[in-house]
């Protein structure tokens, strides 16, 4: 799914309604039943009070025509038509005059009229005061509004965007409603992405209010979205005579003394992912661990006892996944060179490997292209440095990715998947859950496998993605996230291929 800016989505409203064609209030009246039939399903209970609090522009024109259609389905709406600058959209104006009598609207020219209002606090507080066209912070009488309904023990929902909350640019200072949940037209925003607007927009939510195919199909966007249908598109059924052989032979290079439950994790992901056969390179002490934990892998084992030293012959092996837990001593640094050197396919770099590759930056110029790396905030920052905000950091991580020819997965929430050709993609899977060690490990393996078998690097990075996060989140679904380990996210792999093979 296309993840287009302000500036696109608004280009996209005018397209729909010329071309539809449909008039501007009719379009209003469209994506308002959409966030009403949607608050009403999450909300039935018609005895609960809702307050509208709507601005003069065209998200406040959305939030009018939802009360009068709330009012409809029987719920006890009063609206707030906070009118502090006497400007008012003529949609929002028409919308208004269609109010029927018995909805309570009461106009509010200050944030100090909201002194004295006694709202009930079990009302829930519709909040379409500002929408994605604002452009700058909010200030003067808007700032203590909104300082004030977030004062409120009142659960607040959002409609399209919480008021304040800028789309496509960091949003600095904290007059920005706080929303328990938002609502967004057509598509998410850019913004509900990244970690510093959680607690603003809450849990979001998105759905079409039938804006015209035809301007998403023809207008261009690196942003986007992975959803399950579209990770099903990626699918590459097996054949009814292969065997082993036709789906690659993948070597893990894992595991130091201490850490070698990393390269268990790692080998029995990648097998999980359709490997057809496996082997994983680590220091001797891993041998019977190994043996014992993954059978159907085979053991190479290095010259050393502890640690990563040597590169075994790589001329076998589809694809190739290093870095967790090797540790980063001296001699696993030469090894790590090394293998660098002789690669002639992508790799899969993780954990300790990128903690080498940011100690030592002369190694990036023997980085294959299309190779797939796998960290962490923190590691992200150790490869390229601090950012002032999350939206700095997406753009620092898909320059990187096309300066450097590379995909990088910056793993959290909504992990995101920068590529060489400079797209963005946002996963849809995933809970809080999967914040526990060993699950990186888990994705290494994966997207390993999913080289080997034969997935071009971009589909294996956003299938590997989707899919240790599904994994997560049936895992999730049966144990509890506060019990997930990243030993069940592999238990659970199984599931997620099922799941996303249903449409």
């Amino acid at each position: 799914m296309k993840i287009f800016s302000t500036e696109q989505i608004r280009a996209w409203d005018a397209f729909t309604i010329q071309h539809e064609p449909i008039a501007s209030t009719d379009l209003m009246a469209r994506a308002a039943k959409v966030f009403a039939d949607w608050l009403a399903g999450l909300y039935p209970d018609t005895r609960r009070p809702i307050v509208v609090f709507a601005g003069t522009g065209n998200n406040g024109g959305d939030g009018v025509v939802a009360a009068r259609l709330l009012h409809w389905l029987n719920y006890e709406v009063k609206v707030y038509v906070c009118d502090f600058s006497g400007k008012r959209s003529d949609d929002f104006s028409a919308q208004l005059v269609y109010s029927p009598k018995d909805v309570d609207i009461v106009t509010l020219k200050q944030a100090d009229d909201l002194n004295g209002l006694n709202l009930n606090e079990k009302a829930l507080i519709v909040d379409a005061l500002f929408g994605s066209g604002l452009n700058r912070p909010l200030e003067g009488e808007w700032a203590r509004l909104i300082d004030r309904l977030n004062a409120l023990p009142n659960e607040i929902v959002s409609i399209d965007l919480p008021s304040g909350l800028l789309a496509d640019a960091a949003t600095p200072g904290t007059s920005v409603v706080r929303a328990r949940r938002t609502f967004s037209f057509e598509t998410p925003k850019r913004a509900f992405f990244f970690p510093e607007n959680a607690e603003r927009a809450g849990e979001w939510a998105y759905a079409s209010i039938g804006l015209h195919l035809d301007y998403y199909t023809a207008t261009e966007t690196p942003y986007h979205f992975l959803t399950h249908s579209q990770a099903a598109l990626l699918l590459r059924p097996r054949a009814k005579f292969s065997h082993k052989g036709s789906y690659g032979h993948a070597l893990l290079i894992a595991g130091s003394y201490g850490k070698i439950g990393a390269a268990v994790l790692a080998a029995r992901a990648c097998l999980r992912a359709g490997a057809g056969l496996l082997t994983v390179h680590a220091p001797r002490c891993g041998n019977i661990v190994l043996q014992a934990t993954v059978p159907e892998a085979m053991f190479s084992g290095d010259k050393r006892a502890l640690m990563w030293t040597s590169v075994p012959e790589t001329h076998p092996y589809a694809a190739i996944g290093v870095g967790c837990g090797i540790g980063q001593s001296h001699e696993t640094v030469e090894a790590f060179e090394q293998l660098l050197k002789i690669a002639t396919k992508p790799l899969v770099i993780d954990a300790d490997a990128l903690n080498l590759l940011a100690q030592n930056p002369g190694l990036w110029r023997s980085v294959p292209h299309n190779s797939i790396l796998t960290p962490h905030p923190k590691e992200f920052e150790r490869l390229f440095g601090k950012s002032a905000n999350d939206f700095e950091r997406n753009d620092l991580q898909c320059h990187k990715a096309q300066e450097y020819g590379v995909f990088i997965v910056l793993k959290g929430a909504h992990s995101a998947i920068a590529c060489p050709d400079g797209a963005c993609w946002f996963n849809s899977t995933g809970n809080p859950g999967m914040a526990t060690g060993g699950s990186g490990d888990v994705l290494t393996g994966m997207l390993t496998g999913l080289l080997a078998r034969g997935y071009a690097p971009r589909d294996a990075a956003l299938l590997g993605v989707f899919l240790h996060g599904l994994a997560g989140d049936l895992a999730a679904k049966t144990l509890g996230q506060e019990a997930v380990t990243a030993g069940d996210l592999v238990a659970w792999v199984g599931e997620a291929w099922q799941a996303l093979a249903v449409l």
